[in-house]
């Protein structure tokens, strides 16, 4: 099976819902109409960002379908399809696959954290792939798991042929740079927010995968060019420009605040599923001095 280059930039999808609850087939074409005129590399759909957890199987099947014919054949279409246990983990990943995903991102099982050792990730994400007809991308997300993926699970996995490349969203650079010294050269690392994405390059990682580039994905794109062009000032000067956005629609506002930001810039963004609470007024309000501080929106 060849490997798809990463390369690049990714967003996360956020799904907009309907007035009453369901998936909106029109906000979702509504957001492509504005991602697509990027040069992005592609696109994730159920990520922490899609609400993945709330949605159920033909939920997440349908909207994989969706987004597929919403994009340019070029264009990469990862698809999230881990879940606690390794059947339902394959038996989505190939669902995901025969709906148009071209790899699938699995996060690690957590609810048995305290059993979930390494023998028993190894044996996990080795069946996942055996099985997989489309290529694997490891997911680790300690902040909703609270667990993590440590180093030598991650480097004995990335030598199955069908295991390609992470998505790390912890931010822990040292552990970064241990799996990059020891993976084979062809996996290819991600990484999980553009709050770190400038030292995920540094230290060899190919790409990111941001909710930021969701409303910013030109100045992810800029940051991503002038580092390969070793202009290490403007990059520099990038990466501290978008913190501030970053960290409010990721740390601390998360997904509601992801999708105020994208209501704010004229897109589909709309509530979250419940639990999940939209933002508060001074939430909102910090959403736009940043929007207007980076030049994404029109002051009015």
């Amino acid at each position: 099976m060849s490997s798809p280059d990463l390369t690049g930039v990714f967003p996360p999808i956020p799904t907009p819902f309907d007035a009453d609850g369901s998936v909106s087939p029109s906000g979702l074409k509504t957001n492509f109409g504005f991602l697509n005129r990027y040069d992005l590399r592609g696109y994730v759909v159920l990520g922490s960002n899609g609400e993945f957890v709330f949605l159920d199987s033909a939920e997440k099947i349908g909207t994989i379908g969706i987004v597929r014919d919403l994009l340019p054949s070029e264009k990469l279409l990862i698809a999230g399809t881990g879940c606690e246990s390794t059947g339902s983990t394959v038996r989505l990943t190939r669902e995901a696959a025969e709906a148009g995903a071209d790899a699938a991102l699995v996060i690690n099982p957590h609810y048995y954290k305290s059993r979930m050792d390494r023998a028993s990730l190894i044996r996990h994400y080795t069946t996942v792939a055996d099985e997989s007809p489309i290529p694997i991308i490891l997911y680790n997300m300690p902040a909703s798991t609270g667990s993590d993926l440590d180093a030598p699970t991650v480097v004995q996995l990335a030598g199955h042929a069908n295991i390609i490349g992470m998505k790390d969203s912890s931010g822990n650079l040292n552990k970064m740079a241990e799996i990059l010294r020891a993976v084979p050269g062809d996996f290819q690392m991600l990484a999980g927010s553009a709050g770190f994405f400038l030292p995920a390059l540094s230290l060899g990682a190919v790409g990111v995968v941001a909710a930021l580039a969701n409303v910013a994905p030109d100045l992810c794109i800029q940051l991503q060019d002038a580092f390969r062009r070793g202009e290490r000032d403007r990059a520099a000067d990038l990466q501290r420009q978008i913190v501030g956005l970053n960290n409010l629609v990721t740390r601390e506002g998360g997904v509601p605040a992801l999708k105020a930001a994208m209501d704010l810039l004229g897109l589909a963004g709309g509530e979250p599923r419940p639990p999940l609470l939209p933002p508060d007024a001074r939430m909102r309000e910090r959403l736009e001095q940043a929007l207007l501080e980076l030049g994404l929106m029109e002051a009015g």
